[in-house]
């Protein structure tokens, strides 16, 4: 009995796993790529109406007026202190 290595059997296994190799890393850098770009998009669209000069608190819109208090503090001392 003869053995003898299938040279051309092991470079077909090779190349297959390659080209698979190949193919995966390059769907990995396209999905990496597509989901920075949608990460950025929406960090400028986060960040767009602060560059933009509005302010941090928000206003009330102007068709409304402040309410005044509910009830009124008697006294400045709302609880007795404890020693």
């Amino acid at each position: 009995m003869r053995r003898t290595i299938d040279r051309l059997g092991i470079v077909r296994i090779l190349l297959v796993q390659v080209m698979v190799l190949l193919a995966l890393a390059g769907a990995v850098v396209r999905w990496v790529n597509w989901s920075s770009e949608v990460a950025w998009q929406e960090f400028l669209s986060a960040s767009r109406p602060a560059l933009a000069g509005a302010s941090s608190r928000p206003q009330p819109p102007p068709q409304q007026q402040p309410q005044p208090p509910v009830q009124t503090v008697k006294s400045k001392a709302a609880c007795p202190k404890k020693a």
